[in-house]
């Protein structure tokens, strides 16, 4: 199977410190990866340098077989066009009513008639089981609607990757599981291929296929969710046992 995303040699700076040194990493289609480690570890950096919000102070970033460093403006939007990104608090505009929220990326990308942009903001509510939120403005809503409600703004474009920063972040455990649940059932549905930042153990165990683990802006360990449970690394062993299942 060849990788839908692959990192080589990446480094991160700023100014002069580094922030990830060599990274080498392959990322496979209709999974879910993860990427974890501790605060500070260089996992949000890693995401950033891989969408080119950063843009790498060496190595490449090969998305679809591109390389997207080497990219121009025209040539990188028609990749970014394929990538959904959930954003660690959700990213809603409080001006706005949930379906204009959802509706920003089709009438940046888009030319559709306000017709079909109607239906498909209906789907994807739908999907997430906000049907009944359109109207609704996001300090209306939820920790856990918000989060979904921004995950159908990211889905809005049917994307063949979806980019989660720290989903999890500020939910209660119940909120939390069924968010989980939600996004596999997206990969499941959708064939989707999803990259999960956080550092929450349980939905780590809930929703992994693989793991990349960082310790000091390197990849200490990258494979399945099971090897990384038997690995001897004493970061990635205390990093599980912090927490209870």
């Amino acid at each position: 199977m060849e990788p839908i995303i692959k990192v080589s040699n990446l480094t991160a700076k700023f100014d002069s410190t580094t922030i990830l040194s060599n990274i080498n990493i392959e990322i496979f289609p209709k999974q879910i990866t993860v990427i974890l480690g501790k605060s500070g570890c260089g996992k949000t950096t890693l995401l950033k340098n891989i969408l080119k919000l950063y843009t790498p102070s060496a190595g490449t970033v090969e998305m679809f077989g591109q390389d997207i460093t080497k990219m121009d403006e025209e040539s990188l939007e028609t990749i970014l066009q394929k990538i959904g990104m959930l954003f660690q608090n959700g990213a809603l505009l409080n001006s706005l009513d949930i379906y204009n929220n959802i509706r920003i990326p089709l009438e940046q990308h888009t030319n559709l008639p306000d017709e079909v942009i109607d239906r498909m903001i209906s789907a994807k509510l739908k999907l997430v089981g906000l049907e009944n939120a359109e109207k609704m403005l996001p300090s209306e809503l939820s920790g856990g609607m918000k989060k979904r409600a921004a995950l159908a703004r990211a889905m809005i474009l049917d994307p063949n990757i979806l980019f989660c920063d720290e989903p999890s972040a500020g939910l209660d455990p119940v909120t939390s599981a069924n968010l989980d649940k939600l996004l596999l059932k997206l990969k499941k549905q959708l064939n989707m291929t999803l990259v999960i930042v956080t550092h929450e153990l349980a939905s780590i165990h809930r929703i992994a296929d693989h793991i990349i683990f960082l310790e000091n802006g390197k990849v200490g360990f990258s494979g399945k969710l099971a090897a990384v449970m038997q690995s001897n690394n004493s970061d990635i062993k205390n990093f599980f046992a912090s927490g209870k299942f």
